[in-house]
Formats: C-alpha cells, sequence, structure tokens
C-alpha cells in the first residue's frame, strides 16, 4: 500500500480539522513543535482555514494519504530564518504521519523520497531540517536516508520535565 502525496493549494475545513488534531494530538505534540514547559506542552491550538491558507503562503505543504486517508503532511520552506546553516538555497522540511494508524508502516521514507524529488526539482541543492535528541526512530531514518548532523542547539524543548537539545541535520542533493 503506497502512499499518495498531493500539493495543498486550496484548504478546506476538514483539512484544517485534521491539521489541528494532529496540532493537539498529545503523541505529537512533544515531537513536532519545540515547547518551553508543560504549559506549552498543554496549550490548544485551533487552525482554520484562513490560518492554513497564510501558512501554505509561505510553504509549499504536501498531504499524505494512504488509500482513501489523509494520514499526515509534509512541508518545505526556502531559507527560513532559524537554518542552522545559512547555505542559501537551502530547503527546511517538516514531516507529521498524524494518524497513528499510519505511523511504522515506512510512510516516512515515502514522504522524505518525495520530499527530495519536489525540492530538487524545484532548484535547492541543501535539505536541512531538526530533530529532538529523544526522536530516536527519526534520527535513524534520518541518517538511513543520507542526512548527517551539523550542530546541536541545548535546551531547545520541554518534554518529560526536561529541556532537551534539537539535532540539527543536512543533506547536500
Amino acid at each position: 500500500m503506497e502512499p499518495r502525496f498531493i500539493q495543498l493549494t486550496q484548504p478546506t475545513p476538514e483539512i484544517a480539522a485534521a491539521f489541528t488534531k494532529w496540532e493537539n494530538d498529545p503523541a505529537l505534540v512533544h515531537l513536532t513543535r519545540p515547547n518551553q514547559s508543560q504549559a506549552d506542552l498543554d496549550k490548544q491550538t485551533v487552525l482554520d482555514v484562513n490560518e492554513l491558507g497564510e501558512r501554505i503562503k509561505h510553504q509549499t505543504t504536501y498531504l499524505i494519504h494512504l488509500e482513501s486517508q489523509l494520514v499526515g503532511e509534509m512541508s518545505y520552506q526556502q531559507d527560513p530564518p532559524h537554518l542552522y546553516r545559512q547555505d542559501s538555497p537551502t530547503a527546511w522540511i517538516g514531516i507529521t504521519i498524524g494518524e497513528a494508524s499510519a505511523r511504522g508502516k515506512g510512510i516516512g521514507t515515502h514522504a522524505i523520497q518525495f520530499l527530495e524529488e519536489e525540492i530538487q526539482k524545484a532548484g535547492f541543492k541543501r535539505i536541512e531540517l531538526g530533530v529532538f535528541e529523544f526522536n530516536q526512530p527519526a534520527q535513524k531514518l534520518y541518517t538511513k536516508m543520507g542526512y548527517s548532523e551539523i550542530g546541536r542547539l541545548p535546551g531547545f524543548t520541554y518534554w518529560q520535565g526536561k529541556m532537551w537539545t534539537d539535532i540539527r541535520m543536512e543533506k547536500y542533493l
């Protein structure tokens, strides 16, 4: 069962609801956004169609479908200010497998391969990403896909009562 990737160009209430669900999922919050405290982890957000529309003005976003179900999203931005290494043009990537039923099925590998192809078609030669030090499955995946560590940002995110490092990785295409 191969995932399908569709560029998000027109947000709908259903897509915004899925993104909101994933952004508030306690199984994902600590993996997908930096938090400075337990209050940040517990904070609930609501993403509406307009906010999602604004988001896709600044990043290229793809929906991840498995069979007919929307199971995640992935995106890239060009040269965002939070890059560890300012080497333009660089694509910063992010991937969320939002539905628990879709995790552990190799979708992340397919998603990264797809993103790399799209990023290369767009003229980028370099990709950078950040992965929290406690997210060892993602680190293994990125290493397997050819990404290498270029730096660490200590005390970057809060989880399980302490601050953790953000590991920055890169890959040249």
